[in-house]
């Protein structure tokens, strides 16, 4: 007799990545679909938009939700068309409205799938962006993965030889 764990088909490891506007993205994200090609995984993507402050004004407001949805829905469709060439896979996708970090700690909450957060590193004087300090501070106590950080200066070259 087998055990129900045995008979349960398992999606391997899913590697979440936040996508954004920055240029520290694309590294994330090839990081994440060479690791996930290689350990037979998935990558899962994740868009947060930021809430409207058009609160008085109901209709502005929808209005502005409704294109950053549109442009959201866009970037995302661009970017999940890279991950299926990097990883042979089509992305899991997430589209989210509130704070970052608050909304990617309750999606990894709530999606036991998710196994490991890449995030991208900036390379400027700023540091290394505000998810990954905040998440890298008090909140890292709450995750229950793990997190990959890529410094945002990687080649492809150098993803090929490490990820």
């Amino acid at each position: 007799m087998t055990d129900a764990a045995e008979q349960k088909p398992t999606l391997g490891r899913v590697f979440l990545v936040v996508v954004d506007e920055s240029p520290e993205l694309k590294v994330a994200l090839r990081y994440a679909c060479r690791r996930a090609q290689k350990s037979g995984g998935r990558v899962a993507m994740c868009y947060v938009m930021e809430p409207t402050d058009y609160q008085e004004w109901v209709g502005v407001s929808n209005l502005i939700r409704d294109e950053a949805r549109q442009q959201a829905e866009a970037t995302m469709q661009k970017m999940a068309g890279e991950v299926q060439k990097l990883s042979g896979n089509f992305p899991i996708l997430y589209f989210r409205e509130g704070e970052r970090q608050e909304e990617v700690m309750k999606l990894i909450a709530e999606e036991p799938t998710i196994s490991i957060l890449v995030l991208g590193a900036a390379t400027g004087a700023k540091g290394p962006g505000p998810l990954i300090s905040s998440l890298t501070g008090k909140a890292i106590g709450k995750l229950r993965i793990p997190i990959t950080v890529v410094p945002g200066n990687l080649t492809d070259a150098d993803i090929e030889n490490i990820a």
